[in-house]
């Protein structure tokens, strides 16, 4: 029987996006059958109010920001997921990195 999964979504700018990719491709995830450093990407807007004693890697304390994120989703063996969120943060710019981490279902099990 294979492990559970999960899907990880983190967000980044765009300056980064390839250097997150391969992180997590290289930290084990991405793996679909016979496929390897599998992903979606979207783009968005982000939305932040750095606060006293923030470092932001943009914009400055106080001011509400608005940045171009990139969205990156991705699966991986749970039992990977602290391996690939810390090889994404050791790449990733930000102060605080936003992760999502969601459980999935077993499709034949549905």
């Amino acid at each position: 029987m294979k492990g559970q999964k999960v899907k990880l979504v983190v967000f980044v700018p765009p300056t980064h996006v390839e250097a997150v990719l391969r992180a997590m491709g290289d930290a084990g995830a991405g793996k679909i059958g016979n496929y390897d450093y599998c992903t979606y990407s979207s783009v968005g807007v982000g939305r932040f109010l750095p606060k006293e004693g923030a470092n932001p890697t943009v914009g400055q304390v106080g001011k509400l920001e608005e940045v171009e994120e990139i969205k990156i989703e991705t699966i991986c063996e749970k039992n990977l997921i602290t391996k690939v969120i810390e090889a994404v943060k050791k790449v990733h710019p930000y102060e605080e990195a936003p992760f999502d981490v969601y459980l999935l279902l077993e499709v034949t099990k549905l």
